[in-house]
């Protein structure tokens, strides 16, 4: 009997190798690394700059707070979703406005997320699930559409963007593209996790992208980040090793959360070899949406004509032979039957509402019909690219074995 792991780090002789030359450099916190990190990402993304700090969530804080989103605004996100989503919503003190999937999907329901928008909303995050990006053209169509309510507050950004702004969690996506370009060139703002189970790992990390905005200056943006994500001192420790330059100043009491260049040499291992990484999740998938077709299942399709995905999670969900979604039981009861073979599979995600700490902001479950439609029957399926091609044919097995010892 194999043993498959759901999502182990890809990490080779490259990222070992790049990680070591920073531990002998003399330099391991945020340095050159991390700013090599920062412009090969902006690259990747089609970007001007690029942010790198220890997480996507650290990210999404940071850009609400230089956005100026504090208590009294409305924050939008989808219900389906990981927490890291709304989280940070609560931490600036903004309140949080879910929207439920559209009947039959993961996305958010458009028609709901126009409605929702009042005087009050400053944000909406648009979640690339599973690395396949929303609709960012009506999403765009709608934040253009309901302008002329926008209330900005005392903030430059708010002021110059003049819409709600669109601030993707990007958490799945990096290396995704909608409409023939990178999928960051849509939103304003757009964050990426770099965790040990994402597509790129730097272990923990994450990066913050952004689409030029008139009146904004780029440079002085990227210095409000540093501030942000070092304590408000003045100088990075790198600054402060030249000669004379020991003095700083803190300008304001605020945060630690930036990148050390160890973790920055894992993920430069890791871009360097990333092409190749999508190339192996796409064949991946490919290879098991051919193997499931006649079975009672439904997948995501992770590449159109729309857009390309990066190919993150492989997501399906099960059904009787008469087109009946299956429970939440009989989806458990898969996950134990795959695990007895030696098959890790995981459930991408239970609903906001149904988590405690969401229960108790007011939020319920039985509001969210969609999206507890979609999560009673989900299961999601190893896909990384530790797998080998005999990995792949033993998961298809495992799943063909499973369904018809549980449908018969």
């Amino acid at each position: 009997m194999r043993k498959i792991q759901f999502s182990p780090p890809d990490i080779t002789d490259a990222e070992i190798n790049e990680v070591v030359s920073a531990l002998k450099s003399g330099w391991i916190t945020t340095g050159p690394r991390t700013k090599e990190l920062e412009r090969l990402v902006a690259d990747w993304s089609g970007t001007s700059k690029a942010v790198c700090l220890n997480s996507n969530t650290a990210c999404a804080e940071m850009t609400l707070r230089i956005l100026g989103v504090g208590i009294g605004d409305e924050v939008i996100v989808p219900a389906y979703t990981y927490t890291a989503s709304a989280s940070v919503a609560a931490h600036v003190g903004a309140k949080i406005i879910m929207i439920d999937c559209e009947p039959g999907k993961f996305t958010m329901d458009y028609e709901k997320l126009e409605a929702a928008i009042t005087e009050k909303t400053k944000v909406i995050i648009p979640v690339d699930l599973f690395g396949i990006p929303a609709d960012y053209e009506c999403i765009m169509k709608i934040v253009e559409k309901k302008k002329n309510i926008f209330l900005p507050s005392n903030n430059r950004i708010q002021q110059a963007i003049g819409r709600v702004i669109v601030m993707a969690d990007g958490a799945h996506s990096f290396g995704a593209e909608y409409k023939g370009k990178s999928v960051a060139k849509y939103p304003d703002f757009m964050n990426y996790s770099f965790h040990a189970v994402k597509n790129l790992t730097t272990a923990e990390g994450g990066a913050v992208v952004w689409n030029d905005i008139d009146g904004i200056d780029n440079d002085k943006l990227y210095q409000i980040y540093m501030l942000l994500s070092l304590h408000g001192q003045s100088k990075d420790a790198l600054a402060k090793t030249q000669l004379g330059a020991w003095e700083y100043d803190i300008v304001e009491p605020w945060f630690k959360c930036n990148m050390t260049d160890i973790h920055a040499g894992i993920g430069l291992g890791q871009l360097r070899r990333y092409e190749s990484i999508l190339k192996r999740r796409k064949s991946i998938i490919t290879r098991m949406d051919d193997a499931f077709k006649n079975l009672p299942v439904e997948v995501l399709s992770h590449y159109t004509d729309d857009y390309k995905g990066s190919g993150h999670l492989y997501i399906m969900r099960l059904f009787d032979y008469n087109g009946s979604a299956l429970n939440c039981e009989t989806r458990n009861n898969f996950i134990v039957e795959m695990a007895k073979m030696g098959v890790a599979t995981n459930v991408h995600y239970k609903p906001l509402p149904m988590h405690t700490g969401y229960q108790k902001l007011g939020f319920n479950i039985n509001d969210y019909p969609n999206a507890y439609d979609q999560f009673k029957n989900e299961i999601t399926l190893p896909l990384h690219t530790c797998l080998s091609d005999e990995d792949v044919e033993y998961v298809i097995e495992c799943v063909r074995k499973v369904v018809k010892h549980l449908l018969g």
